[in-house]
């Protein structure tokens, strides 16, 4: 995979190759391992821990015999605009000049397509203008079009739970009859709404019930992570102490995306040497940058709502926001009003909850920088 080298050894918008992937190992074996078993993946998460680079990373490492295609279906409204993504992720997923490129070019034609190319990029798009009927029967042309051929395919679908807000009905069952009876071909799902994944997938209600390996991905290991960024500065000739690092890591509570982002911050301020100062500052810049949107969440919510999110990111971790004793520390009423407080700010993805290490349930804010934003207020 050739990317062009980045300029900041700690990129936050793209995956630039393993070089700047920290670790994940063993998430990595065991994605590449289920998929040779012909087992598909489900990955999940809490937001922004690194879902969509794992998968990059592991489309990068294929073994040979293998193909990947990656689509974000994020903002597909409908099975037509997840039509129209596929095919266009097939076209670019290799080089159209390559045996295999014509082979997929030649098939998507087939299909009769508008073909149209971007005006910035000049990327090949694919679109369909169809009857709902029709939209299914390409749908499952291409799955069995990519099963017939003589190698294996994996196809990453990320934000798989948009497939909930389809107006056709029962989506994910059309989708999981066509995908059982596939050989070559398997599947990673990943969605950023944890809750709606483990709904689709781990609940025997549903048509994915079961039906594939569940990976949960957790925050990077501490020690790793803290020799990985006092690596990255010295393979580009500046340095940073174990002992700061530490700082960053605490302050942005070892969360891949946060940390990612004040790292970049840090090294693009350091000349030769990061000091505390230099990573303070820089801290101190981003809580000052995002305070718009901090101000934002008020305007959206109820009083209570509001105050009821700045006690818990005040806290970090909270196991019973409804006890006696939190309502009573931060002046929140009731027990019945704060649950249904909780239930809102879950709703919008405010907050979210999870278990720790012993199996116990906690909430916690979903935005790092908020809950940062909030404790230093």
């Amino acid at each position: 995979m050739n990317v062009k080298k980045p300029e900041n050894p700690f990129p936050v918008t793209t995956y630039y190759g393993p070089a700047y992937f920290c670790d994940r190992q063993d998430e990595t074996h065991r994605l590449i391992s289920n998929m040779q078993n012909g087992n598909s993946t489900t990955l999940m998460s809490v937001r922004r821990i690194g879902k969509t680079g794992l998968i990059q990373h592991v489309l990068a490492q294929l073994p040979n015999g293998w193909t990947g295609i990656y689509i974000d279906i994020l903002e597909t409204e409908n099975l037509n605009q997840f039509l129209n993504l596929l095919t266009t992720s097939l076209i670019n997923s290799v080089p159209e000049k390559s045996s295999l490129g014509k082979k997929f070019w030649n098939f998507i034609k087939s299909i009769r397509p508008v073909i149209s190319f971007d005006n910035l990029t000049g990327i090949p798009q694919a679109s369909f203008d169809v009857k709902q009927k029709e939209v299914e029967t390409n749908i499952d042309t291409v799955l069995k079009f990519l099963d017939s051929l003589n190698f294996k395919i994996v196809i990453a679908i990320d934000e798989f739970q948009q497939i909930t807000n389809y107006p056709e009905q029962n989506t994910d069952a059309w989708l999981r009859t066509r995908i059982q009876q596939l050989k070559n071909v398997v599947f990673i799902f990943s969605g950023s709404q944890q809750h709606l994944m483990a709904e689709l997938f781990t609940s025997p209600q549903r048509p994915f019930f079961r039906s594939t390996q569940i990976l949960k991905l957790e925050k990077l290991n501490r020690e790793v992570y803290r020799d990985f960024i006092v690596l990255q500065f010295q393979n580009n000739n500046k340095e940073i102490s174990p002992a700061i690092v530490e700082h960053i890591l605490d302050w942005g509570n070892v969360h891949t995306f946060y940390i990612q982002q004040i790292c970049n911050r840090v090294f693009a301020a350091t000349i030769k040497q990061a000091t505390d100062e230099i990573w303070r500052q820089q801290a101190f810049g981003l809580l000052k940058e995002q305070e718009s949107v901090f101000f934002g969440y008020r305007n959206i919510l109820t009083g209570h709502q509001w105050r009821l999110l700045k006690a818990i990111a005040h806290e970090g971790m909270v196991y019973q926001p409804t006890s006696k004793e939190f309502l009573n520390k931060y002046h929140l009423g009731a027990s019945a009003t704060a649950l249904r407080s909780l239930k809102s700010l879950q709703r919008y993805e405010l907050l979210y909850n999870e278990n720790d290490a012993k199996g116990t349930q906690y909430y916690s804010v979903y935005d790092v920088f908020f809950q940062r934003w909030c404790k230093e207020r």
